[in-house]
């Protein structure tokens, strides 16, 4: 995949990929996001569904990630088709691990929108994005040990099982079927030599 196109940097940068745009969030992105919250489907992995209460602050600190940390979750359009699918981007998880403190990359689409390679697609622009402009060394990502949908995306675009990073979440009670977290990582190392060798098979192969 091309690697995204970049406008601007920090809490204003806006990541262009063949099919979607990564920008910083409006508050016409509110609604949207509400509908999504409360969505059973969506948020199953999460725990539970959210009030507009809780969607709309959950929004307002991911803004502020974007002020504090010069990245954050980013909201994603899909031009033509949505202004507002759901979300993908960078975050630096509030709780702690023997993992933490780190960057993880997330992400979480409506349902009309998950199925159809967007979170991967975006994804990927996002890692592209933390280890280039950002220069990061290392980005994590991590979900409940039974979402194989989310696990199979972090295979996709590059990151590799950390078994000895395994954990339970400290946010979920004892119990809880979704306490149980799988962590997966990408160094940069990793990501520009994933790169590189897409190049060279694109350039071997260019049909």
């Amino acid at each position: 995949m091309p690697a995204p196109v970049v406008e601007g940097a920090g809490a204003t940068a806006v990541l262009r990929t063949e099919r979607l745009v990564l920008r910083p969030w409006r508050d016409d992105d509110l609604v949207p996001f509400a509908a999504m919250s409360a969505d059973l489907e969506v948020m199953r992995w999460i725990g539970a569904p959210l009030t507009r209460e809780q969607s709309d602050a959950v929004a307002a600190r991911i803004r502020a990630g974007f002020e504090k940390h010069g990245f954050g979750l980013f909201a994603v359009d899909v031009p033509g088709e949505a202004t507002f699918a759901g979300f993908v981007g960078l975050s630096v998880p509030a709780f702690e691990a023997h993992f933490t403190p780190c960057v993880e990359i997330g992400w979480r689409l409506a349902r009309v929108h998950q199925g159809r390679g967007y979170a991967s697609e975006g994804a990927l622009a996002v890692l592209a994005h933390a280890f280039g402009e950002l220069g990061l060394d290392e980005v994590v990502s991590f979900t409940a040990a039974s979402n194989e949908s989310s696990r199979r995306v972090m295979e996709r675009i590059g990151l590799a099982r950390d078994p000895s990073g395994d954990f339970e979440h400290p946010w979920l009670a004892a119990g809880h079927p979704l306490r149980s977290h799988v962590l997966y990582r990408c160094s940069r190392r990793a990501f520009e030599a994933r790169a590189h060798g897409a190049r060279a098979a694109r350039a071997a192969d260019p049909r």
